[in-house]
């Protein structure tokens, strides 16, 4: 059975905060995903304004009442070092089937620091352990070997390519690398 929260919580492991999307966030949010990357690899629209980032943050609690989404905003850092890294959720929620889907992406300035990894354990463990979800996928870019390597050292396992499974605002359709954490397989943090 699927434990759902009423709110999103905050997940802190050492140097790693995931915490609700604020209104504070929703500056960061639109500068991040102005680069051009981010729309590349991920749904976030090329044309990506304020208005977007803004409605990121006010659908939050619209997410938690209809079982759709559980955001987090990804800081790194202590006290008041705390950086904004960028965005994870889990999403396509299946709660019969116990599965949902990962998903993030993270500011350019703060990629290649292994916290988007850190980030993706944190929360497959809340996802498995707590929420009680069986499957964790995530559905990759075929080109996008970053976020495929990210996704195995955090405990994922590859397990093949979905032909076709993604159409981009400019038509093309897309292969994608489907990866997953089994609860009874995936290694938790210490």
């Amino acid at each position: 059975m699927i434990w759902w929260p009423s709110e999103i919580p905050t997940l802190q492991y050492g140097r790693y905060t995931l915490r609700a999307p604020e209104e504070k966030d929703v500056s960061a949010i639109y500068l991040a995903c102005q680069d051009p990357l981010i729309p590349r690899f991920t749904t976030v629209p090329v044309t990506y304004t304020l208005s977007h980032a803004l409605d990121y943050h006010q659908r939050v609690p619209a997410s938690i009442e209809l079982q759709r989404e559980i955001p987090f905003v990804i800081e790194f850092g202590v006290g008041d070092e705390k950086e904004f890294a960028g965005v994870i959720s889990l999403h396509t929620i299946s709660i019969e089937n116990h599965r949902a889907e990962i998903g993030y992406w993270m500011d350019e300035k703060m990629r290649g620091k292994g916290i988007a990894t850190m980030a993706t354990k944190i929360l497959t463990g809340y996802g498995l352990d707590t929420l009680g979800f069986k499957r964790i996928e995530a559905a990759v870019d075929l080109e996008n070997i970053t976020s495929q390597k990210l996704l195995i050292s955090a405990g994922y396992e590859r397990e093949g390519v979905l032909r076709q499974r993604v159409t981009r605002a400019n038509g093309n359709q897309i292969d994608m690398v489907i990866f997953a954490a089994l609860n009874q397989s995936w290694v938790r943090l210490n």
